[in-house]
């Protein structure tokens, strides 16, 4: 089987690139760089530096005519997004239609689609916590927007074309390679300042809540489905709310940070509370989280620590 992965020179995506190259799959990358890392690359996946707006695509779709289509490439800046509506529609839904029928016109046979489990939903009343995939989608920013779009444009393409997909709904993802410079997850930039000693921000009122699953358990989600889930969007978490001030503890304790937190207001299309619940994906998947929070994040710090001993003087 071949499989291209978009934005495969990313964080979540080279991971699952690596697996599936670990499990015998021939892949082929394309990402543009602007914010993978070349470090990032598999060196037994053929890779394509390529936007996934360029014309160039469908060529090189067609050359390669993967069997799978799995879809990472994005701009996932929430403040970018509404800061630059028309950029943020114009990659996460044109490019990704664009990517969707080059792979259409090469044979593709089923594409993974790697969506938010956080900004589809906006703010969502209390008591539906955790969300699931009957919880009412209304987002309250244009990321949010552009990924739900997309996500109505897959079942569009099924019912006219047949298209094979599935739909990963992503809460917080953590990890190794996770970047802790600008738009990033707060674990990271967490774990980098404190292990610098500099100042770390939490934005809002310390009521505001995120769910927090590591890379290794949504890289399983991603392999179950190269075969399952036909037509279904799956929620990837366990349903468990984390506020900022808890990771922020817990961080500091595993990095002996001693400073306490900045304050800011919470930044405009931020939500204040979200998690997800993840019992379809295991219902129907065979899929649930195996690494907890606290394990999960020694790790983080672990590889954090790591390369500030190996940095250059």
């Amino acid at each position: 089987m071949k499989v291209l992965v978009s934005g495969g020179a990313g964080f979540i995506a080279s991971h699952v690139t690596d697996k599936y190259i670990d499990l015998g799959y021939d892949v082929v990358v394309v990402d543009d760089l602007s914010t993978g890392k070349r470090d990032n690359l598999n060196p037994a996946a053929v890779f394509y530096e390529l936007d996934i707006r360029d014309p160039r695509l469908f060529e090189v779709v067609g050359d390669e005519k993967p069997d799978v289509i799995n879809h990472h490439a994005a701009q996932i800046d929430v403040r970018t997004s509404v800061q630059r509506p028309d950029f943020d529609a114009d990659v996460n839904i044109v490019g990704s239609i664009k990517l969707l029928e080059a792979g259409l016109a090469a044979g593709t046979r089923r594409f993974i689609f790697a969506s938010t489990g956080g900004a589809v939903y906006g703010e969502p009343d209390p008591s539906l916590l955790p969300a699931d995939e009957e919880t009412p989608a209304r987002p309250i920013s244009h990321y949010g927007c552009s990924k739900l779009a997309f996500e109505h444009y897959l079942y569009l393409y099924r019912v006219q074309r047949g298209l094979d997909y599935v739909i990963l709904r992503y809460p917080n993802v953590y990890g190794p390679r996770q970047d802790p410079h600008g738009e990033a997850g707060v674990t990271a930039i967490f774990a980098l300042k404190m292990l610098g000693d500099e100042p770390c921000v939490i934005f809002g009122d310390g009521t505001e809540t995120r769910e927090y699953i590591y890379i290794d358990d949504i890289v399983e989600a991603n392999v179950l489905a190269l075969e399952k889930g036909t037509g279904e969007t799956y929620c990837l978490g366990r349903g468990v709310e984390v506020t900022v001030p808890e990771l922020f503890e817990k961080l500091a304790a595993l990095t002996g940070y001693s400073q306490e937190p900045l304050w800011e207001p919470l930044r405009p299309g931020e939500i204040h509370r979200i998690c997800v619940s993840g019992e379809k994906a295991r219902r129907e998947l065979g899929w649930k989280p195996k690494v907890e929070l606290d394990e999960g994040l020694a790790e983080l710090v672990e590889f954090f620590r790591g390369k500030l001993e190996t940095k250059p003087a």
